[in-house]
């Protein structure tokens, strides 16, 4: 069994996964939209800009898949109870992901050390979407 974190979207998912291929390294395995994937339960339900939204999207990072769509038919809203956590190594990789992470974005938590990270930062982005990232050492 495997767990696949499931990231949803108003209209944004096609900037947002861009965004996190870039600050997190990843890859874009795959971007799916309503138009192409044209499914008769979503068409009939989508105005013409709805139709380029992301039906279906694939980010890998670090061969661990991300699943991520625009969904035309909910109200998107932020949840701040749940969030992804990205680990790096050092620092000073928490603080370049930040970096291109920040703009638009609500800290939660400073970027700081704690007792069990040497730098850590939490943080709900432009898009609605909580994330951590950090260092699990408290040495680096």
């Amino acid at each position: 069994m495997k767990i696949t974190p499931t990231l949803n979207f108003g209209g944004a998912c096609r900037e947002a996964i861009q965004l996190y291929a870039k600050a997190f390294g990843g890859e874009i395995a795959c971007l799916i939209t309503y138009r192409e994937a044209n499914d008769p339960a979503y068409m009939p339900l989508l105005t013409e800009a709805q139709k380029d939204y992301i039906y279906h999207a694939e980010l890998l990072l670090d061969g661990q898949r991300i699943i991520m769509s625009d969904h035309a038919d909910l109200a998107l809203q932020v949840c701040y109870t749940n969030f992804l956590t990205i680990v790096y190594d050092t620092k000073e990789e928490v603080q370049r992901a930040y970096s291109l992470m920040k703009e638009g974005s609500t800290t939660i938590y400073p970027m700081e050390a704690t007792p069990y990270s040497s730098c850590r930062v939490v943080f709900v982005d432009r898009f609605g979407i909580r994330w951590g990232i950090m260092t699990e050492q408290t040495e680096r």
